[in-house]
């Protein structure tokens, strides 16, 4: 579905107008004024102090997109059981998870969301260019969605300052059911076309633990995505120089993942060799300092082994990555400015 224009042509884009903390006041009026029963919408105008004019439906529309109500009937609207959780919490951590699963119900802020979870958000030219050449995010609007957005995942505790970067969270295993994570996988997938023998080469250190990481995250990330994972030790060793080996694995690939965390002269070389030959790489580090400064303007997969759900949330980003990587390969691109 296109997204509306306003008069003078210009798209209007899907997202709610206004940050999940200022449109709470919508389901709290009704809860503090009408003991959270179903209303008019005349009703809940006068219950905000308001008229029911042309900006006070634009209010109830981003209420309406961040899941915090719903309408039984045209012109009348309902507090949502999500709404309640928020506002009524009955356990320690409802209120936050009431946040965040309103977050990932908002059109195009949960998109945007869900596309950096464990990720910096990119710098400003990088983001406004993935805002409107992938989200569609209209040139216009991208100063009002960027305030929303970073305001929204504020006010639900994603977003952390790391060394000058914005680090959203990924906390899509903790509010997200899998068959939504799932859906929007096989979404993605759709997006690009995959031959049965496309292959992912992984770059990563052999020795353990990191090498455990490979059959117990990249291998079936990859398989979910589609496409056959391949490593240096295990799938193409044979006679002769294993850089030959190597060097025809990452030719061979459509995209690469860098297990870059522990800084491995081995991999920083074959990082080299793939950036060399333009092939788009998904980076994944569990240090943000041993990712090499001048790539960290390319999207980085940061993941914390501390957090009880760091594996599966690693496996869903990876897949995700990997056909985000084919759909758009600019992103995991290394381009200079210094072309051979």
């Amino acid at each position: 579905m296109q997204a509306k224009k306003d008069a003078s042509g210009h798209g209007l884009g899907k997202f709610p107008r206004h940050s999940l903390d200022k449109v709470l006041r919508v389901p709290r009026a009704i809860l503090e004024q009408n003991a959270g029963k179903e209303c008019s919408d005349a009703e809940l105008a006068r219950f905000l102090g308001l008229k029911l004019t042309g900006p006070t439906r634009v209010e109830f529309s981003s209420a309406l997109k961040f899941g915090l109500i719903e309408r039984p009937s045209p012109g009348r609207v309902k507090l949502t059981d999500l709404a309640k959780k928020i506002l009524r919490p009955q356990e320690p951590r409802d209120e936050l998870d009431g946040l965040r699963q309103a977050v990932l119900k908002a059109p195009e802020i949960g998109d945007v969301y869900r596309h950096y979870r464990g990720e910096n958000l990119p710098d400003q030219q990088f983001f406004d260019n993935a805002l409107v050449d992938n989200f569609k995010i209209p040139q216009a609007k991208l100063a009002e969605f960027k305030s929303i957005f970073l305001a929204t995942l504020r006010s639900a505790q994603l977003l952390e300052e790391h060394n000058g970067k914005i680090r959203v969270l990924d906390v899509s295993q903790e509010v997200t059911p899998p068959e939504v994570g799932a859906e929007a996988l096989k979404k993605l997938g759709k997006a690009v076309s995959i031959a049965p023998t496309d292959t992912c080469f992984v770059m990563m250190p052999f020795a353990l633990p990191l090498g455990n990481h490979y059959g117990l995250i990249y291998e079936p990330a990859i398989k979910e995505a589609g496409l056959k994972p391949v490593r240096a030790d295990d799938d193409i060793f044979a006679t002769g120089k294993i850089i030959d080996q190597v060097w025809a694995g990452i030719r061979a690939a459509r995209v690469l993942v860098a297990e870059l965390t522990s800084r491995n002269p081995n991999v920083f070389y074959e990082l080299g060799l793939a950036h060399a030959l333009k092939k788009p790489v998904v980076l994944v580090s569990s240090n943000e300092s041993d990712v090499p400064f001048d790539v960290r303007h390319i999207r980085v997969i940061y993941y914390d082994v501390n957090d009880p759900f760091w594996g599966q949330k690693l496996i869903a980003k990876v897949a995700e990555n990997v056909l985000s990587a084919l759909k758009n390969p600019a992103e995991a691109i290394f381009t200079s400015a210094f072309e051979i």
